[in-house]
């Protein structure tokens, strides 16, 4: 098992587009897509993890049964949001955000 870790932003409050992690494409919210994408992407990984500062993303996640991490709410960025996360998982190494 490969030690790449994947972590999938998800933030409700977005100044273009408000709530958009939770708007829906065949009934399904977009990070649940985006979920999907990486498994399609077939890339060896030991986790796929998605990260909010939102309750109702994190329901609808657990909802899902995906794997969610709550984060603060205070990030400037996608990449602080992950940079938490893989200190709060006490993962080693370095991490690239695109």
């Amino acid at each position: 098992m490969s030690d790449l870790k994947i972590v999938i932003p998800a933030r409700y409050g977005s100044a273009r587009l408000e709530g958009k992690p939770l708007l829906e494409i065949n009934g399904f919210p977009i990070f649940w897509h985006v979920y999907q994408r990486c498994l399609d992407a077939n890339i060896e990984c030991s986790d796929i993890i998605i990260a909010t500062d939102d309750e109702r993303i994190f329901r609808k996640a657990s909802e899902l049964e995906l794997p969610i991490v709550m984060t603060r709410n205070d990030h400037e960025s996608g990449t602080d949001r992950i940079n938490e996360v893989s200190q709060t998982l006490k993962w080693k190494g370095r991490y690239f955000s695109y």
